[in-house]
C-alpha cells in the first residue's frame, strides 16, 4: 500500500483560535486605517500594531498547516481542495483587476468623451476630450503621463524572466534535482525584488519630476490604483516564494507532491499576466 493511501480519508483539523484571531486584526486594520485617514493621530500606530497581529496570526496558522502537511496528514483529497481553493482565489482576483480595467476603459472611452462633446462646450470650451487629461474645469495642477521606456519595459523584462526562472525552477524539483530548483527559486525572488525596487524609483520619479500624484485626476488615479494593487501582489507573490523556497532548503516537498509550490506558481504567473496587460494599456494606448 503506497503512503497516499495510508494518509487520511478526509483531514479535519481541530478546532482553531486562528480564524476568529485574524479576523480581530483585519478589524483593527479597517477601522485604525479608517481614523488614518481622517487625520487622527493614534490612527498610524494602531494599524502598525494591527498589522503586525495579523501577520503574526497568519505566521502560526501557516505554520500549523505546513506542520500538518510534513507529518503526512494531507491526501489526495485535501490537495484536490486546496487545488481548487487556489483556482477560486486566482478567479477573484482576475475579477479583481477587471474592476479596474474597466474604470479605466470607461474613463478613457465614455467619461472624456461624453465631458468634451457638444453639450459640455459650453460649460467647458477649451477642454479637450484626449487621453490623459486635467479634467474639464482645469482643477488638477497640470502632469507628464508616464511613458513605458525606460523603467516599465525594464519591469517587464524582469517579470517576464521572473516566470521563465520560475517555470525552470518547477521543472526541476519535479525531476528531483533540488539544488537546481533552490538556484532558480531563488533568482524568482530575487527578481520580483529588484521589480518591486524599480517600481518604487518610478512612483518617486512620477511625484517629483512629472508631477503624477493619485490626486491627478481620473488618469492619475486609475495609473497608481492599477500599478500600486499590482506592485502589492507582487509583494505578496514574493513573500509566498520565499517561504517556498525556505521550505525547499528545509527539505520539504517532493517530487510528486510539492502543491505548496504549485500554487505560489500560479498566483505568480497570475501577476505576470495581470502585468502585460497593464503594460499595454496603461503605458501604451
Amino acid at each position: 500500500m503506497s503512503s497516499q493511501d495510508q494518509k487520511p480519508y478526509y483531514f479535519v483539523p481541530s478546532p482553531s483560535q486562528h480564524p476568529i484571531l485574524a479576523a480581530l486584526g483585519l478589524l483593527g486594520m479597517m477601522l485604525s486605517l479608517t481614523a488614518w485617514l481622517n487625520d487622527q493621530g493614534w490612527g498610524a500606530f494602531a494599524f502598525a500594531v494591527s498589522l503586525a497581529w495579523l501577520l503574526f496570526v497568519l505566521w502560526r496558522w501557516f505554520g500549523d498547516s505546513i506542520a500538518e502537511s510534513e507529518e503526512g496528514k494531507y491526501g489526495k483529497r485535501i490537495d484536490i481542495s486546496y487545488r481548487w481553493s487556489m483556482s477560486w482565489f486566482i478567479f477573484s482576483e482576475v475579477m479583481f483587476f477587471a474592476a479596474f480595467f474597466g474604470a479605466l476603459f470607461y474613463a478613457r472611452s465614455f467619461a472624456s468623451p461624453l465631458l468634451g462633446d457638444l453639450n459640455h462646450r459650453v460649460l467647458w470650451p477649451d477642454f479637450m476630450a484626449a487621453w490623459p487629461n486635467v479634467g474639464p474645469a482645469d482643477l488638477v495642477p497640470h502632469f507628464k503621463a508616464m511613458t513605458a521606456w525606460p523603467i516599465p519595459t525594464i519591469n517587464t523584462a524582469l517579470l517576464l524572466t521572473s516566470g521563465a526562472t520560475l517555470t525552470v525552477a518547477h521543472h526541476a524539483l519535479r525531476d528531483d534535482h533540488r539544488k537546481p530548483a533552490i538556484i532558480w527559486l531563488a533568482a524568482t525572488v530575487l527578481l520580483g525584488v529588484v521589480f518591486l525596487f524599480m517600481q518604487g524609483y518610478e512612483y518617486v520619479h512620477a511625484y517629483r519630476e512629472l508631477n503624477l500624484k493619485l490626486s491627478s485626476g481620473m488618469y492619475g488615479s486609475t495609473f497608481f490604483l492599477l500599478t500600486g494593487f499590482h506592485g502589492f501582489h507582487v509583494l505578496m507573490g514574493t513573500l509566498m516564494l520565499s517561504v517556498v523556497l525556505a521550505r525547499l532548503i528545509r527539505g520539504h516537498f517532493s517530487a510528486e507532491h510539492h502543491f505548496a509550490f504549485e500554487g505560489a506558481a500560479w498566483y505568480w504567473h497570475f501577476v505576470d499576466v495581470v502585468w502585460l496587460g497593464l503594460y499595454i494599456v496603461v503605458y501604451w494606448l
